[in-house]
């Protein structure tokens, strides 16, 4: 093979794998994948949170109650059930990884706007998906939804390692790194994601925030729920929440409180709630929990843009012009 021709196979590759759509300006577009880009409320987040808990109880040999507790409590002591298992059990974390998101029918549980990939298409800048879920099921879903060629990397939680910790979002450090090693100034970077606790933590650093409510749902009725302390059982437990439910309906919820409740929407994406606070998370709710569209709050200040959808997005930047 002629020199001049190997080239030419080398320069059409690279130009096969350049992502698709606007790259100009210098707008670096971190984009978040479950409930961002498609609604994984509807099935795949139901059925990791089963999948977990049926990890769990293998290895712990408990049954599926037992370990279904365990999961909440690690997934609310420290942001996610794996990083409890790597710690408590010594797991594999890409065996548990596998485990938790395999889906045999995954084709037929994402669900995607129409004119998704178009609209990613006409977003000015460079785009690079940053999500906490493993990195064979973040490419499988992304090239279900038809979308896989908007973006030039994608950082799953294989690549979020910092000295021998394994450090998903919402950690700072992480995010750091992956700007420093991809040359990206902080003040460049708009971090898109529909967990409102993850844009919160990053405010202060720099990073610009879109916040994406249209697939956020909450456990029904919509409001947040209340959770009694461990101690509070039987009758005393009971009469605490319906009180506490019974004040709410009578002062209505509160901007923090309405807050809150659209954080309880994701599966172990979600940073857990904060010492002191109540509420249950979908990771402890009963597969049949109705769900329901969530009453979004208004635009928190560490929220720089707040939209429903991509196309929304980029109708957004048209009009503004940045």
């Amino acid at each position: 093979m002629s020199s001049s021709h190997s080239t030419s196979r080398r320069i059409q590759a690279r130009l096969r794998r350049r992502p698709a759509g606007d790259q100009s300006g210098d707008t670096v577009w971190l984009f978040d994948l479950d409930n961002t880009l498609h609604d994984a409320s509807h099935a795949i987040f139901p059925a990791i949170n089963r999948l977990m808990t049926a990890y769990v109880a293998r290895v712990l040999g408990c049954d599926d109650a037992t370990a279904s507790r365990v999961r909440v409590d690690y997934w609310q002591r420290y942001g996610a059930t794996l990083l409890g298992m790597i710690r408590h059990h010594g797991v594999d974390p890409a065996d548990f990884l596998r485990a938790a998101h395999e889906f045999p029918e995954l084709a037929d549980m994402v669900r995607v706007r129409r004119g998704l990939a178009a609209h990613l298409r006409r977003l000015p800048g460079r785009k690079i998906i940053v999500t906490n879920a493993p990195q064979a099921y973040a490419r499988a879903v992304l090239d279900i939804a038809g979308i896989s060629h908007c973006f030039e990397r994608v950082i799953a939680i294989e690549q979020m390692w910092v000295h021998g910790h394994l450090r998903p979002k919402p950690d700072r450090r992480m995010l750091r790194r992956l700007l420093a090693q991809s040359g990206i100034a902080p003040h460049r970077a708009v971090l898109v994601e529909d967990t409102l606790s993850h844009l919160k933590r990053y405010a202060g650093t720099g990073i610009r925030t879109a916040w994406v409510t249209g697939y956020l749902r909450t456990i029904a009725p919509s409001r947040p729920h209340v959770v009694a302390a461990p101690e509070a059982s039987g009758s005393r437990g009971d009469a605490a929440v319906r009180s506490t439910l019974d004040a709410e309906d009578r002062q209505h919820a509160s901007h923090a409180a309405q807050e809150h409740s659209v954080t309880l929407v994701a599966a172990e994406s979600q940073v857990p709630p904060a010492a002191g606070a109540t509420g249950l998370s979908p990771q402890s709710q009963p597969e049949n929990a109705p769900r329901v569209r969530a009453r979004v709050p208004n635009r928190p200040a560490y929220v720089d843009i707040k939209v429903q959808s991509m196309h929304q997005l980029q109708q957004r930047l048209r009009r503004t012009g940045s």
